[in-house]
């Protein structure tokens, strides 16, 4: 198969695995893909997923990846605070929330970090849409800041929560605290309210 033939049947998917490649052509040599991937004609995502270079200039596509390489999963903790302007920091990788492993993932669209909760609270994330019309998962601000402390267990103290930076005018103004304390109450976790009231007071909610 030649590749302009490959790439008008794949490129509007814009992210493919080789079950999909498959589908269309049963005969298709797996071989040319890494051929592909040495010439820079097509970018390997981790181990069957690709997609074409081409949309590495496309706005938000590498959030986009980060749902599809690696299902279910949906965008949560920092990375999803940083979407909102709930922190100051400009994210370095994508984070994640799976009921997969915890795993990460490095291509030439970014650092991909994956962190596992079980199946009951994979839960509090919209689907929102992008520019090109494709929904991506990603966490409510409340589920958002509840994986990221669930998640991670150094975020005890006062100061670890002055530490976060969270912005007090979206805090104030914006965060639901009555859906909060409902996705609260569904983790189960008493830890997780003392940090959670532990926060409350810092930023006075």
């Amino acid at each position: 198969m030649d590749f302009l033939t490959f790439r008008e049947r794949m490129f509007p998917m814009g992210c493919f695995n080789i079950n999909q490649v498959l589908l269309w052509e049963k005969d298709f040599d797996r071989n040319n893909l890494t051929r592909w991937c040495r010439k820079g004609l097509i970018v390997k995502l981790r181990n069957q997923y690709y997609a074409f270079p081409e949309y590495k200039r496309v706005p938000d596509f590498s959030q986009y990846i980060a749902n599809r390489i690696y299902a279910p999963s949906y965008i949560s903790t920092q990375s999803a605070l940083s979407f909102y302007g709930m922190i100051p920091e400009e994210v370095v990788q994508f984070t994640s929330v799976s009921t997969l492993k915890t795993s990460k993932f490095v291509n030439d669209f970014g650092t991909f970090f994956y962190q596992n909760v079980k199946i009951p609270l994979f839960f509090g994330y919209e689907i929102k849409t992008l520019q090109n019309g494709r929904g991506l998962m990603f966490a409510t601000p409340e589920k958002a800041l509840l994986d990221l402390l669930y998640l991670n267990p150094f975020y005890r103290t006062e100061q670890d929560m002055e530490n976060l930076r969270l912005d007090e005018d979206y805090i104030q103004n914006e965060l639901n605290t009555a859906r909060l304390s409902e996705y609260l109450s569904r983790y189960g976790s008493k830890t997780l309210e003392q940090r959670v009231n532990c926060l409350k007071k810092v930023y006075e909610l």
